[in-house]
């Protein structure tokens, strides 16, 4: 069954199936020609007649995932130019529902709105707009030369916002009441948008899953990182010249950039890089990002934004469980890089991250990897908005394990994904959580989501610093108060 509707572009024609009404591969932005590959997105162009809206549009331009990873998240890419596009499912188009933006995870190099186990079906049934965006990712993306026009790809993200405020309402959603949630680098992502003046006012609450606001480069590392990648491609750093390499050529070069970092003869100016494994993230521009988002946050940049935030508990097993690289970790790692993030090198820190279960020293430095990139800057984050005097923030903690692999994956970062979506039955679901998993906990934490979006409290105490509140969602969900105290307390002063 179709469903038509009309926005300032044009009219769309949608599917319609069990009271939700879908609407795919929307264009929020104009084609992505050779032209403005590295441009700031422009505005679509209005169309004739219906516009066919019921399959998914291109995806952005990106290399697919590489083993062992590929093997849970496939290939998801579809090919085109009308790239910065958009999926809507609606339950009534004649309402006026809040409205939940999704922004994908992925490094910043990959990912699409298209991907199976972000369905907002569930959400709609539940009385929310659920909307999915594709973004600019890689050097298309986060390519900073020095300009006036970096941090594309949180542009593309600001963009996509723009047009929810403009056309939502013709969808049944309503614009004043628009959450904006993400997972890995699209949570990251709107850390930056909480610190960008450019997005004040477009989401008056946000969801950060397994991402928060410290991973935002220095601009000389951004352009060291760009004029590694120029001398691969034998460019000058300009971003007409990029615009002339060929697509396989830049993907190619993104793909030999880490290897060209790690082996460069000046480790200092890209220490950002070979600490957090990503070459491609938002840059202080100082137009887009003014200054580092955490420190935004705390001078007030998101005082009047609710924030739920949370992590896995064992984010770090997806990047060393696949393929077997968490076995091959001697002793000696965990020292080095304990040092390299501030901590002690010495026994007081594997003391904090040895599990009785499991004291082998792949998954003590799992755990420590898993405080450092993940957890400590979603508390940060949070502290952050107390000290702003902002609205209460939320903490959660996804702790159940996942079957895969054996059970070798744990609860790792992503393993929560098709829990909040309530899409545990979707293709490619089972790869992240293995063979039954638990529907039970799925309706739990998505209607806590659905709660928070629709303005009310998810279920548990707001965090703050005298209440350390966090839900943990399990086989048995909790609410523990400072769950790992001295862990937390060991980065104290580190960053």
């Amino acid at each position: 069954m179709n469903e038509t509707l009309t926005t300032n572009y044009g009219s769309l024609r949608g599917s319609k199936a069990d009271g939700v009404t879908t609407f795919r591969g929307v264009p929020y932005a104009a084609p992505l020609s050779a032209a403005n590959r590295f441009l700031p997105a422009q505005l679509p162009q209005p169309w004739q007649g219906e516009r066919d809206a019921t399959a998914y549009g291109a995806t952005v331009t990106q290399n697919p995932y590489r083993a062992p990873l590929d093997a849970i998240f496939g290939d998801a890419r579809i090919a085109g130019d009308e790239q910065l596009n958009l999926n809507v499912w609606t339950p009534d188009v004649a309402g006026s529902a809040p409205v939940l933006v999704w922004i994908h995870g992925g490094a910043f190099v990959r990912g699409s709105g298209s991907i199976p186990t972000y369905d907002g079906t569930s959400f709609a049934r539940n009385g929310v707009v659920c909307v999915t965006i594709n973004y600019r990712v890689g050097a298309l993306g986060f390519l900073d030369v020095g300009d006036e026009t970096a941090n594309i790809g949180i542009r593309d993200q600001i963009a996509a916002l723009a047009w929810v405020q403009e056309n939502i309402s013709a969808f049944g959603g309503d614009p004043s009441r628009v959450t904006v949630a993400g997972q890995s680098a699209g949570a990251m992502s709107i850390g930056a948008l909480l610190g960008s003046p450019l997005a004040t006012g477009l989401f008056e609450a946000a969801i950060l899953e397994s991402g928060a606001a410290h991973h935002a480069l220095s601009r000389t590392t951004a352009r060291a990182v760009s004029t590694t990648l120029a001398d691969i491609v034998g460019v000058e750093l300009d971003r007409e010249a990029f615009s002339a390499v060929a697509v396989d050529d830049l993907l190619a070069a993104e793909e030999a950039l880490d290897a060209r970092l790690r082996s460069t003869s000046d480790p200092a100016s890209v220490r950002e890089v070979l600490l957090n494994g990503m070459p491609f993230s938002p840059s202080i521009d100082g137009s887009v990002l003014p200054q580092a988002p955490l420190d935004a946050i705390r001078q007030g940049s998101a005082s009047s934004v609710r924030l739920l935030v949370g992590t896995t508990t064992e984010e770090n097993r997806l990047f060393l469980a696949p393929g077997g690289a968490i076995d091959r970790i001697e002793d000696g790692v965990l020292d080095r890089v304990a040092q390299s993030y501030g901590l002690p090198a010495d026994a007081s820190v594997r003391d904090l991250y040895q599990d009785e279960q499991d004291p082998t020293p792949g998954a003590t430095l799992s755990a420590l990897q898993t405080d450092w990139m993940f957890r400590i800057p979603a508390i940060r984050l949070a502290e952050a908005q107390h000290e702003a005097g902002g609205p209460p923030t939320h903490m959660y903690e996804f702790a159940w394990k996942s079957r895969a692999i054996d059970g070798a994956l744990g609860a790792a970062h992503s393993v929560d994904i098709p829990f909040f979506f309530n899409t545990l039955g979707t293709p490619g679901a089972e790869r992240l959580t293995g063979p039954d998993a638990p529907q039970d906990l799925a309706d739990t934490m998505h209607g806590a989501w659905v709660s928070f979006i629709h303005g009310e409290a998810p279920g548990w105490e707001a965090y703050t610093p005298d209440q350390r509140s966090v839900q943990r969602f399990d086989t048995a969900t909790e609410t523990v108060i400072d769950p790992r105290r001295e862990a937390r307390l060991a980065w104290d002063g580190t960053r």
